[in-house]
């Protein structure tokens, strides 16, 4: 009897989810960190009110990694998550969905961005633009626990009780990330410009005149941040006609007072310009290339080779959505530009401003109390240095603003 000739077997391959992609650790701790603590907050009762001890919780989880995406994540890591009930209050307070938040954080990896302070933190911004995050030092989180109950009180008396605006950072979680034994810790904020329109000049005003310039390092960057010097410079102005000025200070008093009373200085305004008639003829621009694009392949499929002429390779399609942008239209979205002021009809240009306080988390220390000598003995008495006393911080930040503004 002829021996059956054995059929070759063969098994069947699933395809691997690859989740949490990235190409630093750390990011895929993150992404993965993210998805875990809002799934899990999804079982956790939103209480009544919060607690005392809710202003001291964590939560936390320790990963050995053998079997799970074990080509991207890394084989042993931890992810802290600080005061989560706070958070999610937070994030309800300034209209955020936790779904919305979890997806912009991990669908896709957030992208490193260039700092332009001293502080070597680093910055990343979510694949839409929505929210930042930024590395922290532990004396700026000790800094954020210390100021968390009365921030959290302060938002919810201006934002929820007297519908009222603040231009200080909207903070909607902070994470310790533990990767190979290294610690990271991480804060997530609104991002303050817009995920749809251009900024096409950025400043950092502090108040202050030494020392603030912008160096021709920062200068040589697509999108410089410009600091108090440059400003003046600039003969710089920031349009907004009486009535939405005398709002705008009577919010950045409140807001430097309130932070003058947590002993906080050397804070910032952010300001960020939209153009709109440069952007419009941005726009216009590329709608051209991407036409003539469409007309290059169209040739190319008929026999023509620009590469002959020296033309190179063929655009990217007019249908592309990171080429296409809607004109704007003059209004602004205020559920993703919470920071965003139309300029008068005094201003020669058509802009957009965008308005925040940024770095809070700096306390009138020791350190602080020895580089205001060290610079006064420097620069003299009379110098505009940026260290400065709290209260007087604020006194000359909210002159110095009120002085940019028309």
């Amino acid at each position: 009897m002829a021996n059956a000739k054995m059929k070759p077997k063969f098994k069947a391959v699933t395809p691997k989810l690859k989740l949490f992609r990235a190409n630093d650790p750390q990011l895929s701790v993150f992404m993965w960190g993210i998805n875990y603590t809002i799934t899990g907050l999804e079982h956790v009762k939103v209480p009544v009110m919060l607690m005392p001890d809710d202003f001291k919780a964590f939560s936390k989880v320790k990963v050995d990694n053998h079997m799970f995406n074990k080509d991207i994540m890394p084989s042993h890591y931890k992810v802290k998550e600080y005061c989560p009930l706070v958070f999610r209050n937070l994030r309800e307070r300034f209209d955020i969905d936790d779904h919305d938040y979890m997806n912009s954080l991990t669908n896709k990896q957030p992208v490193e961005i260039d700092s332009p302070g001293r502080s070597g933190a680093r910055m990343f911004m979510s694949h839409d633009k929505k929210y930042f995050i930024k590395s922290l030092v532990t004396e700026e989180v000790e800094q954020m626990h210390h100021i968390l109950k009365q921030y959290h009180q302060y938002i919810v008396e201006y934002i929820v009780e007297v519908h009222a605006h603040t231009l200080l950072p909207h903070y909607l979680g902070m994470y310790r990330i533990t990767v190979n034994d290294v610690e990271h810790y991480l804060i997530i904020m609104r991002n303050v410009f817009s995920p749809r329109l251009t900024i096409h000049k950025k400043y950092d005003l502090k108040g202050s005149t030494v020392d603030r310039h912008a160096s021709d390092k920062e200068k040589s960057k697509d999108l410089p941040t410009y600091k108090d010097n440059d400003f003046i410079r600039d003969e710089a102005v920031l349009f907004l006609g009486k009535d939405t000025k005398d709002k705008l200070m009577t919010t950045i008093t409140k807001d430097a007072e309130f932070l003058a009373s947590l002993h906080l200085m050397d804070y910032s305004l952010i300001v960020g310009i939209h153009d709109c008639d440069k952007a419009e003829m941005e726009s216009a621009e590329m709608v051209q290339r991407a036409k003539e694009g469409e007309e290059d392949s169209n040739e190319e499929e008929n026999g023509y080779d620009d590469d002959q002429n020296g033309m190179g390779g063929v655009p990217t399609p007019p249908d592309s959505p990171q080429l296409i942008q809607a004109p704007f239209n003059g209004d602004i979205d205020n559920t993703i530009e919470r920071f965003a002021m139309k300029c008068s009809d005094d201003c020669p240009r058509r802009e957009i401003y965008f308005l925040a306080m940024i770095d809070i988390l700096t306390k009138y220390g020791v350190k602080k109390r020895t580089a205001q000598a060290a610079k006064t003995m420097k620069h003299g008495a009379n110098a505009e240095i940026s260290t400065v006393k709290p209260e007087q911080y604020a006194r000359r930040f909210l002159d110095f603003v009120s002085k940019c503004i028309e």
